[in-house]
């Protein structure tokens, strides 16, 4: 049997695979990313993409990229329920930061817009990103079975064109390979929660919804109709391109029978949501999926990591699929390279199952929430299974009426569609990640007690764990975040006007440990950026000597207060705790 040798196999490129793999290679470290499949993604599936994530891209430089293929927020505004595009709209919602009442907080949290790029148009961004930096692919190609040894991981594969089997061998793997891993079958990754929790159906259509969208500009639209009290209503429709490409959604009951599926029965249902029965419509492809809510136990065993919807499945709600796949492996690449270049232990792998589950968890948990919290709509609209027409429209003239019951109604709606910022405005939930591990170092202080619901409301903060805070900086003629000083694959030790100390401190620590770590300041107008807002001071809650340590995945790692602990033997050994570095190695 033919054997490949490479330091990391990666099984899986979905958004998660080609995540870790476009952080590995950008990195040096050599790769190859096997799919069974022929290409990325065919079909528009996840699109939502929210700051962190495109603060990601940031880093791996191709934000603007990713932008210039995506549709704009400013197009994401409106989440619509009406009971057909042409027919009466019901409410609206302003969504991810776009009203008045959010623009703020979403524009001081992060130096990047979140955008709205279906999955089939990221995936071949990610993947050219990879290739660029030399990873290598194969498509075509299952894993058939893997094993580990205290040496190397062994994955016997098959190519499904040519029929041959062959073995890599690699001194790590990743496993991306979505909802029925094999990775996780194969190296005994433990789950717990159900699958098929409800059933749905993805058309993708193309037809001119403009006149009907162009003045509500929206990613979502939900179609409300009688005898059908579904989550997603009779259909939902994503955007996919503005206006003329779109994603009709619907759910139904298996045990009722299989939907017809057809392209007659696909055009009439998209005609009865649309309202206009004679708007040309093209159906592109159809296919079926389930909801399931599923979390691993842990996320590293050995040699082997899982990331993306081998490590944690949930529906679609709060838009948090791929966002928390790609985060996956921007938290895991930097780890792994460091591992396998000696300049980190094994042990730091362990602090991505500490990192990473948690918010696996919150993130099945919270779109399981926002499924149910959906029900109240349903309620407040009456629509119910096995309605008669016109029992379902006498409901809508009922809301809308000069009536006791139905000013009761239409508060009930109000307060149902508030619910949904919780889905829709989640910024606490999208932004608000704090890391608890053995690559982070507590100072003794207590977390700050949020001022605001923690969900819908992010709070900046350099507490250790946090993400590191954005305010924006200039740099000579140049704007620039203070995120834009980070990351990238190194440490940096962020002080201010009165931290030079710090400079000659990191300086001998590098070379100590054979670990770069770069030093930027930030204050005045001879630091190397300026903190021409003041913002910066506002939240760096450290004096103007004191430092932060930032990782290459952008969180603080450790915080001094001032210059008094700007000592190598105090920064050597709060490193080599971070890395799994201890002296005796």
């Amino acid at each position: 049997m033919r054997k490949i040798e490479v330091p990391v196999l990666v099984v899986g490129a979905g958004p998660a695979g080609l995540s870790a793999t476009c952080h590995l290679a950008a990195q040096g470290i050599e790769t190859l990313t096997l799919t069974r499949f022929p290409g990325t993604a065919n079909s528009p599936r996840a699109h939502i993409t929210n700051q962190r994530t495109m603060e990601i891209f940031r880093d791996l430089g191709i934000e603007q990229r990713v932008m210039q293929a995506a549709t704009p927020h400013h197009l994401m505004s409106n989440n619509v329920w009406a009971t057909s595009f042409a027919g009466t709209e019901i409410a609206r919602l302003q969504t991810w930061g776009s009203g008045p009442e959010r623009r703020a907080d979403y524009e001081l949290s992060s130096p990047s817009s979140m955008c709205n790029i279906p999955q089939h148009l990221m995936e071949p961004i990610l993947l050219d990103t990879a290739r660029e930096r030399g990873a290598g692919f194969l498509f075509n190609t299952e894993l058939v079975s893997m094993r580990q040894d205290a040496h190397a991981v062994h994955a016997v594969c098959h190519d499904r064109v040519s029929g041959e089997h062959f073995e890599v061998v690699s001194r790590y793997a990743v496993g991306c390979d979505g909802d029925n891993s094999v990775v996780c079958q194969q190296i005994g990754f433990e789950t717990e929660g159900q699958m098929g929790l409800g059933a749905a159906v993805n058309c993708w259509l193309e037809v001119d919804l403009a006149k009907y969208t162009a003045h509500r500009p929206g990613v979502l639209y939900w179609m409300a109709q009688p005898g059908n009290d579904y989550w997603v209503g009779s259909g939902t429709y994503i955007c996919v391109r503005p206006w003329n490409e779109w994603v009709l959604l619907f759910m139904y009951d298996p045990a009722a029978g299989e939907p017809d599926l057809s392209e007659a029965a696909v055009m009439a249902r998209a005609r009865a949501t649309i309202g206009d029965p004679d708007i040309p419509i093209r159906v592109k492809a159809v296919s079926k999926w389930t909801i399931n809510q599923v979390v691993a136990r842990q996320m590293n065993k050995g040699r082997v990591l899982i990331a993306g919807n081998a490590a944690h499945r949930h529906p679609p709600a709060n838009g948090l699929g791929t966002n928390t796949c790609v985060q996956d492996g921007f938290n895991l690449g930097w780890k792994l390279a460091m591992v396998l270049r000696g300049q980190a232990g094994p042990g730091l792998l362990d602090s991505y199952t500490h990192e990473r589950l948690p918010v696996g968890r919150q993130v099945v948990e919270r779109a399981m929430k926002s499924v149910r919290d959906m029900r109240p709509i349903s309620e407040a609209l009456g629509f119910e299974p096995g309605q008669d027409e016109a029992a379902g429209w006498a409901n809508v003239d009922d809301l809308f009426a000069d009536t006791p019951h139905g000013r009761e109604r239409r508060q009930a709606l109000r307060d149902a569609v508030e619910l949904q910022n919780y889905q829709f405005n989640c910024h606490g939930v999208e932004m608000g990640q704090v890391y608890a591990s053995s690559a982070v170092v507590p100072d003794g202080a207590t977390r700050p007690t949020p001022e605001r619901d923690p969900e819908l409301y992010h709070h900046a903060s350099t507490f250790p764990g946090a993400s590191l805070p954005h305010a924006w900086l200039q740099r000579g003629q140049e704007q620039l975040s203070t995120l834009d000083l980070v990351g990238r694959g190194r440490f940096t030790l962020l002080t201010g006007v009165g931290g030079d100390a710090w400079r000659t401190v990191a300086a001998q620590v590098a070379a100590t440990l054979g670990v770069p770590i770069d030093v930027a300041s930030i204050g005045g107008p001879r630091c190397d950026a300026q903190d021409v807002y003041g913002r910066w001071a506002a939240l760096a809650d450290i004096s103007e000597s004191g430092c932060l340590l930032v990782r290459p995945d952008r969180h603080i790692a450790w915080r001094q207060q001032n210059d008094s602990g700007a000592r190598p033997a105090l920064l050597e050994a709060t490193l080599r705790g971070i890395l799994d570095r201890p002296l005796s190695r």
